[in-house]
């Protein structure tokens, strides 16, 4: 069957049109910009000079083991520089012959003054001793047993005897050493606790104005960077090191981490200096241009530009300053795509 062109000729017109008018536009999503946002927020940054240094014994803290008899040291089973734990061994003295007479001697008064004590009281009893002859030979038997009790404090009563750790630490230096003969009281080994241990780090000079004494400090174990903690500037020089050329800086150490450290371990420190409020942003979401730096927030589906002045640039979040909206995410990911007052959408995750 035939049919004319000029009838079909609508039909198809209007055919085509339907299709038209059910054709997805995609100008608008083409046009615009895929972005992921981060919510800005205000957070109190601060400014960091490095220092260098190591872990040294704290001298406030450090002791002088001694003894308070005299006597040849028979045993030394420890060396300088060696961690112990409280109570442990750490030297073994024969005590002197002639603090062994001592305390025989003070065995003795206090035999012959119980005997005295005894005879002058039957005395007494008979009639044949004064009151105060009894009360005499009552002070001879006090002052016999104090002095006896002083030679055992001083450990005169022993044949041998041993110095042990006061607490957990490390054993700095030794004064004596195996088969020496010492006096009562003479030094023998510099202990420091396991607490003892204080940062002396290096600061550059024309930086160290900036350093006062109460400043936190980030410090990090230079050959394990998983071994830190926060200390605090306790002393801050007023010269320079000759050999370093730097001034130096003293930082207690935490006894979690002095617990961790032996005296002479190299440490760094991040000295926080000054503490100011500032936007935190991730580093990526700010661009430069020249000597300038901006960042988008996304204004309603379109990219608002903002100027800011970075004032904290290290890490991966960074502070700035600048008249962000606080309610207005900031642009991350294709934010390098941008100009100001482009269409942008969120991307799909």
């Amino acid at each position: 069957m035939n049919v004319s062109l000029s009838r079909l000729a609508p039909s198809l017109l209007l055919v085509l049109l339907a299709g038209c008018s059910h054709a997805p536009d995609n100008s608008a999503h083409a046009s615009s910009v895929a972005i992921t946002t981060v919510q800005p927020v205000q957070r109190t940054f601060h400014d960091d000079l490095a220092g260098w240094g190591t872990a040294i014994a704290d001298s406030s803290q450090l002791q002088r083991l001694s003894l308070g008899h005299g006597g040849q040291v028979t045993a030394l089973p420890v060396s300088a520089g060696q961690p112990v734990h409280k109570g442990q061994v750490l030297l073994r003295m024969a005590t002197d012959p002639s603090a062994r007479a001592d305390w025989h001697k003070a065995l003795s008064a206090l035999k012959l003054a119980k005997t005295n004590l005894q005879r002058t009281r039957r005395l007494a009893g008979q009639h044949l001793a004064t009151r105060e002859q009894l009360a005499a030979a009552q002070n001879a038997l006090t002052d016999a047993q104090a002095a006896l009790q002083a030679q055992r404090a001083l450990g005169n009563d022993r044949r041998t005897y041993d110095l042990r750790a006061p607490a957990d630490g490390v054993i700095t230096t030794l004064h004596a050493e195996r088969g020496d003969r010492v006096a009562a009281n003479a030094p023998l080994m510099d202990f420091s606790p396991s607490c003892g241990l204080e940062a002396r780090l290096g600061v550059q000079p024309d930086h160290v104005d900036a350093v006062q004494a109460g400043m936190p400090v980030k410090l990090t174990k230079v050959y394990d960077a998983s071994v830190h903690t926060m200390g605090t500037v306790d002393m801050v020089g007023h010269a320079i090191d000759p050999a370093s050329g730097l001034v130096p800086v003293r930082v207690t150490i935490p006894a979690a981490m002095a617990a961790k450290l032996v005296a002479g371990s190299p440490v760094s420190g991040r000295i926080q200096t000054r503490h100011y409020p500032a936007w935190a942003v991730p580093r990526a979401a700010v661009l430069h241009h020249g000597h300038d730096s901006y960042l988008f927030q996304d204004l309603k589906g379109h990219a608002r530009r903002v100027n800011v002045t970075v004032v904290q640039p290290h890490g991966d979040t960074i502070g700035v300053h600048g008249k962000l909206q606080p309610d207005l995410p900031v642009i991350v990911m294709g934010a390098y795509e941008l100009s100001d007052g482009d269409a942008v959408r969120k991307a799909k995750p």
